[in-house]
């Protein structure tokens, strides 16, 4: 039997995942909760072997911090990213804090069971447009931004200025323009505004928050 505790803020999003869970023999749904920090303290007093984790939540940690977190505390536990988010930065920001996979909402209930089962196993899961994206960019390597210059460029459309971004990221502002000048580059950008603008059209970050909601 796979233990699973599911994650995430929308209490709407974790009924529906719970009934759909439960139609499979092989599954059992030990818990919920809303938040990272909720996730953490229920396990404690909730085994598990999977995590189903929400990427981006409402207050708290988000789905990143949470299973750098979940990985440090529980590394016998997997965590599987559930998530609306498709951007190349988020996948590879989730792939390098410890998650065993990344699936998108928008999956068949049959991709979900496949990737609970697999990911409880320890195999790497990706729902198929995001090994699409994946290969894309192993096929057009010099184009590919590096995960530092999507946490750049994702940071910068959120207004941060140059010297501001330096000091989040513990580097130079030179070192930001430098990596700048290469996005510029790999894009085929004149600026900031078009290579965050070029980067949100082709799902390398997501779209300005300002001019976005959190689903």
């Amino acid at each position: 039997m796979i233990r699973v505790l599911l994650v995430d803020d929308h209490a709407v999003v974790r009924a529906g995942l719970r009934l759909m869970l439960e139609t499979q023999p092989d599954i059992e749904v030990v818990g919920e909760a809303a938040s990272g920090e909720e996730a953490v303290a229920l396990l404690m007093h909730n085994p598990s072997d999977l995590v189903l984790l929400d990427l981006e939540m409402g207050v708290g940690m988000d789905g990143i911090a949470t299973t750098k977190l979940l990985r440090e505390t529980y590394p016998s536990i997997q965590v599987l990213i559930f998530t609306t988010y498709d951007t190349d930065a988020d996948i590879v920001r989730a792939v390098d804090s410890g998650a065993i996979g990344y699936v998108l909402k928008a999956s068949l209930p049959e991709e979900i069971f496949r990737a609970i089962r697999a990911g409880a196993c320890g195999e790497s899961v990706l729902s198929p447009p995001v090994a699409s994206r994946i290969m894309q960019q192993l096929q057009n390597p010099q184009e590919a931004l590096t995960p530092r210059e999507a946490e750049i460029l994702e940071q910068l459309s959120s207004g941060l200025s140059n010297k501001e971004l330096g000091r989040r990221l513990f580097i130079s502002e030179t070192t930001v323009k430098t990596h700048l000048a290469h996005i510029y580059t790999k894009l085929g950008a004149d600026g900031r505004g078009s290579a965050i603008a070029i980067a949100t059209q082709r799902g390398i970050i997501r779209p300005p928050k300002a001019q976005t909601e959190k689903t």
